[in-house]
């Protein structure tokens, strides 16, 4: 055979992976292969292959009569909208995507590429864990993986997509990314599987009960999205990345825009006359950003918080609001956790910050305090007090407590803060403040109930509102909610240069 007639044949047995009959397969169960989830990703025509004829070094256990060009893994480099971006994608049809030590090699081949190119890496995973053929060795591998990405995050963003199983070691990977998605029905992550608990806790639980696409989205907090199928995953990658710079030293892009009438007088009435009353925390931040620019981010777990990407005035921000649609928006465990992430994420990446603040404090409970909210809740004070990127706060209504601290008060680093006339700065609500304040005369009152409501309202007028703080200058401005998209687009225009530090030191010690 000549040489030119031996490339083809081995670059068209590298296209069939584990061939046509496991390709069916993959189909049938509602799968796209490596390659196809890869054309989808990445703008046509540009990816470039590496690593195409790799095939592992196993001769134990009859491997050495099982061998795959590329061996279970199509790792390679391409673009989205025209940006570059290094991708792996595991090939289930080969060893069901298993981990070999050729298999790791490719992959910390390209995650070396992306950080010294400065480019996000995104994972495609879809593989049943170590290739036990080869025992320590395939550890190895993913320690080696596992270390490139601790050394890559808040230096390049990562992204990880499970579009299929990852469990054991193999979910370590993904956990150290920036954001992971799965598919509901064709994707679980989860250390030990369900024969595993059925053995050690007696449980019975399906693969989709204790690591599915739900189960992550909404009880652990694992995955940021849930996805219906696999094109929507794909779909909300690349959504995704057009929010992020292509690594710590730059800026996301600027996406054009065209001026026009930015006042939005639905905000003078969104938030309720009755102090109690919910509203929908979304509805101000559709109205406060780019037209049909919000991508939220963990949308079923801690739904007392909303965070997300969004664009004002073409430029990303990043949005931390509290939901006074679900449990009033009080900040427990998960959310504080959720918030700390996402600040986290956008303060590695130079991506302003939008805070919306209604928070009645911290949720009460013994559930609470034996879980840790204490230093739970710090993960979210310490976040936003370390972030440098502009800071911007408005406060809509409560801002209550240790509560009203934490929400990127002015006293952690906020460069600007405003306030609805809507807003209520103060220790706690009126009712139990009047109840310790004027305690005595309650008690010596003849109408007891009569004389506790006028003393609220005589709290009321003096704390529920902005003017005390805006007086003392922890509030810089008290505006119309009509006017906050237009205070918005001129404030982070205005912070879009600033520098700001913090202490030399190796690193800060937040709260885990």
């Amino acid at each position: 055979m000549d040489k030119i007639a031996l490339l083809k044949q081995k670059s068209e047995a590298a296209l069939l992976g584990g061939g046509s009959k496991r390709i069916e397969d993959q189909h049938k169960k509602g799968k796209l292969t490596a390659r196809e989830r890869l054309q989808l990703l990445l703008d046509e025509g540009s990816f470039e292959e590496i690593g195409k004829f790799v095939t592992h070094r196993s001769r134990d256990f009859g491997m050495d009569k099982e061998i795959y060009m590329g061996d279970g893994v199509v790792t390679g480099y391409g673009s989205i909208n025209g940006r570059l971006v290094y991708v792996f994608s595991q090939d289930f049809t080969v060893f069901g995507g298993s981990l070999s030590e050729t298999h790791a090699e490719k992959i910390c081949k390209i995650m070396d590429l992306a950080m010294e190119n400065g480019a996000p890496l995104i994972g495609l995973n879809d593989s049943g864990g170590a290739r036990i053929q080869e025992g320590v060795v395939s550890l190895g591998g993913y320690a080696d993986i596992f270390y490139r990405n601790v050394k890559a995050s808040g230096v390049i963003p990562q992204i990880s997509a499970i579009m299929g199983p990852c469990a054991g070691g193999a979910v370590y990977s993904p956990a150290i990314t920036d954001f992971i998605l799965m598919v509901e029905h064709t994707s679980y992550m989860f250390v030990t599987g369900p024969n595993v608990v059925k053995t050690v806790t007696h449980e019975n639980v399906s693969s989709e009960e204790l690591g599915g696409a739900h189960t992550h989205a909404s009880k652990s907090g694992v995955t940021h999205f849930a996805t219906a199928n696999e094109i929507e995953c794909i779909e909300n990658i690349k959504k995704l990345v057009s929010y992020m710079p292509q690594n710590c030293e730059d800026d996301a892009p600027v996406y054009p825009y065209e001026a026009g009438d930015e006042s939005r007088p639905k905000l003078n009435h969104i938030v309720p006359e009755n102090a109690n009353q919910p509203y929908d925390i979304k509805e101000v931040i559709e109205e406060v950003a780019d037209a049909g620019s919000f991508l939220e981010v963990h949308k079923d777990f801690a739904e007392n918080i909303v965070v997300g990407f969004a664009r004002i005035a073409g430029r990303s921000i990043g949005i931390v609001a509290n939901q006074p649609a679900m449990l009033a928006g009080v900040l427990d465990i998960n959310s504080s956790k959720k918030g700390a992430r996402f600040v986290r994420f956008c303060d590695a990446f130079n991506i302003p910050l939008l805070v919306l603040v209604d928070v009645p404090g911290f949720l009460p409970g013994t559930d609470q305090e034996w879980n840790g909210i204490i230093i739970n809740g710090a993960k979210l004070l310490y976040a936003l007090s370390e972030a440098t990127v502009p800071k911007v706060t408005v406060i809509t209504r409560k801002a209550y407590g240790g509560a009203y601290d934490v929400m990127n008060s002015k006293h952690i680093g906020a460069d600007m803060n405003y306030a609805w006339p809507t807003s209520e700065i103060a220790v706690m609500g009126a009712k139990g403040a009047a109840e310790i304040i004027f305690k005595k005369e309650i008690a010596a009152a003849e109408d007891h109930d009569g004389k506790w409501k006028e003393k609220e309202m005589e709290y009321l007028e003096k704390f529920a509102n902005p003017y005390m703080a805006a007086a003392r200058g922890f509030v810089d401005e008290v505006i119309m909610p009509e006017n906050t998209r237009i205070k918005l687009i001129k404030t982070f225009k205005m912070l879009e240069n600033k520098v700001a530090s913090m202490p030399k030191r190796k690193h800060g010690n937040i709260p885990l």
